[in-house]
């Protein structure tokens, strides 16, 4: 018997678990949304700039952006940095590898002489392609909330030099433009890219801070924004609303760590208990085998 088409199926079958496995295990930052990150929002990206994946993607959104069901989390891949053309070229090809799969699979049992209804396959290449379709919007999803939570951990800092800045008697657009300059992560470089932008548009900062977290869905930003914008009145004032916000989100940051702490332990407690019954049923076998066999 040929063993290649077993080889060929095999190794299909690999590739297609490794890269489920990929999407849903928490991958490595990558250099290239890092770097996209590291660049102010105002920079414009031409076409020419695109790689082959986002150029091909962009032509399968401009041909499936209107089938029912297909969404591009456009702001979520905004605040990652990566390009819905990418995106929809990763879910396009999971999507194809599952349909390949059964087929692949069924090809042993037809050189073994077994045949099956040409439905049998065709089922489970439809489950497996959508499956794999939606695999990307979960890892992306995931990413989007731990980047939220990264940027809400910086906005705590931020928040505290800020109040000391106005505390010195800086002025509102002073003590938020240097207190983003001390960061060098990619929180502070977003806050850095609105700042200058409302300094060379002539717009108050506070309205640009606005915008960011309208554009990335930051609502911890629109609070800033909002105690920013009395500012003018009473720096004392500003002072005291920005500490006690800070106090607040620290709270709210240890709360959801905690919440995912008891998560993690949850998830523990079933392989745990799992791992006693079968160890209960081992120490029992012998006892029952030699009772069966009496």
């Amino acid at each position: 018997m040929n063993v290649l088409p077993a080889v060929l199926t095999g190794g299909t079958l690999g590739a297609g678990l490794a890269l489920l496995v990929r999407e849903l295990l928490r991958p490595q930052p990558a250099l290239g949304p890092a770097l996209a990150r590291s660049t102010p929002a105002s920079v414009s990206v031409t076409e020419a700039d695109w790689g082959r994946e986002e150029r091909w993607g962009r032509w399968l959104l401009r041909h499936l952006g209107r089938v029912p069901g297909v969404l591009v989390p456009t702001t979520n891949l905004a605040l990652l940095g990566q390009g819905p053309g990418q995106f929809m070229w990763k879910k396009t090809a999971l999507a194809s590898l599952g349909l390949l799969c059964p087929v692949l699979v069924s090809i042993p049992w037809i050189l073994a002489g077994i045949s099956l209804p040409f439905y049998v396959p065709a089922a489970f290449g439809l489950l497996i392609a959508v499956v794999l379709f939606i695999t990307p919007d979960l890892a992306v999803r995931d990413q989007a909330k731990r980047a939220r939570q990264e940027f809400a951990h910086a906005l705590s800092a931020y928040l505290d030099l800020v109040a000391l800045k106005r505390a010195a008697d800086a002025g509102p657009a002073e003590a938020l433009e240097k207190a983003a300059g001390v960061g060098d992560g990619w929180p502070f470089r977003y806050l850095q890219g609105a700042l200058r932008r409302a300094r060379l548009e002539k717009i108050p900062p506070y309205q640009a801070l606005t915008e960011l977290a309208h554009a990335y869905d930051l609502p911890v930003l629109d609070d800033v924004a909002d105690i920013m914008r009395g500012s003018a009145t009473d720096g004392a004032a500003v002072y005291t609303a920005l500490r006690a916000r800070t106090a607040a989100l620290n709270t709210e940051l240890l709360a959801d760590q905690a919440a995912e702490a008891n998560t993690a332990s949850e998830k523990m407690t079933a392989p745990g208990a799992l791992l006693a019954v079968l160890v209960m049923l081992l120490l029992a076998f012998p006892a029952v085998i030699r009772m069966v066999t009496v």
